[in-house]
């Protein structure tokens, strides 16, 4: 009755085709039937849900929770906290070191405090001195927010390395693999070579069913990088929305590489320091991908970063990851080269509106709404599934918005989902928020309703409100990221 994070199973298996589950109600089958009942009606008659179910969707989860001993771990802790507020950030306990990143150890020793996502172990800040903290459960501002602070200094004023071998790599081949990518993508992907491709694939309603970086390997192989969460959700995906007679293979490859992301002004020195290769403007610029040596290995390196800073990330065969992990902390000292966690990672990103799919962008949402139609090639020689609802959409018009929000005042701590509020109307809602160290306040993303009032009108009036703990706090809105809106730190 108890699944692993306390919310029942919707959906088709992703094993197997045909096969639908409506189960684990964890004690509201009453309360969720009807709702339930229909919507997976809806999957099985029209092969895909009609609305954003990601929360109960049976491709939140690996075979690696499945096991008896995992279940039995953690069954009686989530019924003990069936009924527990659900405070910001509370991790579980049982069933822990499910999958563990080839640098775990070296994360471990560093003082890295761990997060638990879909049986991954990623650290969420570090505390090498053992710093006391304050109580983690609250939804005022959290005790170790000044590790986190130290962080995300870092990574806008030297650098910072993250490891991100959670995210999920998918290895896309065969004869008809640009045909079929080319139609389950919005972005055009023919032109991938050495190129990175940030791209969306949509459903036929034209919202997100994930957004993803494309990198082309070979004349018929593609490497798909996808987010922690995804990879089994975007593999069946993909498979599901395959010809019968195109010849392609999906390949989960999520664990046979690591991935370092080295951000910061001094993230070119670094490398320097580490590589033979040129990671000059002109030797590798912005959006490409190449094979360069770091350190002992050979690596595959993309020049971008989720944080808004000069970056890159390098693709890692596992079994030279921590030969290349000490070699960049080796030559990284006096460039102040820091470790950092995901709590960094959200609060950068956050302050330059780079979203995450899941909180700005999903099933519901379309890049039309995101204001990431520059990601969408209408004219592409192939269409893609989506298009033509999007071209409805630019034909009648948007109703919502994703906007930028900042609170100035120093008690407002968002979390996300806090009520966004205009003239004392109720328009919207915020999708993330965080505490944004290089801004000095609270920096928030959310969506804004523009049926009953344009959105230049609500813009130029201001009188916006975010209303966080019962409390509102006045706020500026804006459609540019407070941090850098140009985009220019990236490109250095």
């Amino acid at each position: 009755s108890f699944t692993p994070d306390d919310r029942f199973l919707l959906g088709e298996s992703p094993e197997l085709r045909g096969f639908f589950l409506g189960c684990g109600m964890c004690s509201v089958g009453i309360a969720t039937g009807g709702g339930a009942g229909r919507a997976l009606a809806e999957w099985i008659i029209d092969g895909e849900p009609s609305m954003d179910l990601w929360p109960v969707d049976i491709r939140r989860f690996v075979p690696a929770q499945n096991s008896l001993r995992t279940l039995r771990e953690r069954s009686p802790e989530t019924l003990a906290l069936h009924y527990a507020v659900s405070f910001p950030g509370r991790q579980n306990q049982t069933a822990r070191n499910l999958r563990l990143s080839p640098l775990h150890s070296r994360l471990e020793n560093a003082g890295a405090e761990f997060a638990e996502r879909m049986g991954w172990e990623r650290p969420r800040w570090f505390n090498p001195e053992k710093k006391p903290t304050a109580p983690e459960l609250s939804f005022e501002k959290p005790g170790w927010d000044v590790l986190h602070a130290e962080e995300h200094r870092a990574a806008r004023e030297a650098v910072v390395l993250f490891d991100q071998s959670t995210f999920g790599k998918l290895l896309v081949q065969g004869r008809d693999a640009e045909t079929a990518l080319q139609r389950l993508c919005a972005n055009d992907i023919s032109k991938a070579d050495r190129r990175v491709v940030y791209t969306a694939m949509l459903n036929r309603r034209g919202g997100y069913e994930s957004d993803l970086t494309l990198m082309r390997l070979d004349v018929e192989i593609f490497l798909l990088i996808t987010g922690t969460g995804q990879p089994v959700r975007d593999r069946d995906w993909i498979r599901k929305n395959l010809n019968p007679d195109e010849f392609v293979t999906v390949t989960d490859m999520t664990g046979a590489f690591a991935v370092i992301s080295i951000a910061g002004p001094n993230s070119r020195e670094l490398l320097n320091r580490v590589s033979s290769d040129d990671f000059s403007n002109s030797g590798f610029p912005y959006y490409t991908h190449r094979t360069v040596d770091v350190g002992p290995a050979m690596v595959r390196a993309a020049r971008l970063s989720y944080v808004g800073e000069l970056g890159w990330e390098l693709y890692i065969p596992s079994e030279s990851a921590i030969p290349v992990f000490d070699a960049l902390r080796k030559a990284g000292g006096d460039l102040g080269l820091k470790l950092a966690g995901i709590e960094a990672l959200s609060s950068l990103r956050i302050e330059k509106g780079y979203f995450a799919w899941g909180h700005e962008i999903g099933p519901d949402d379309t890049p039309l709404q995101a204001g990431l139609e520059f990601a969408v090639k209408f004219n592409k020689p192939h269409s893609f599934i989506g298009k033509e609802a999007l071209l409805q959409q630019k034909k009648e018009g948007i109703s919502r918005r994703l906007a930028m929000l900042t609170v100035t005042d120093s008690e407002a701590f968002p979390h996300g989902g806090e009520p966004i509020w205009w003239n004392n109307k109720l328009v919207g809602r915020t999708t993330s928020g965080t505490f944004g160290h290089t801004l000095g306040c609270a920096v928030m993303m959310g969506y804004i309703s523009c049926v009953e009032t344009k959105l230049d009108t609500m813009l130029n009036t201001e009188n916006f409100e975010v209303e966080i703990a019962c409390r509102r706090f006045p706020a500026d809105v804006s459609l540019d990221a407070p941090y850098d809106p140009k985009g220019l730190a990236s490109r250095k």
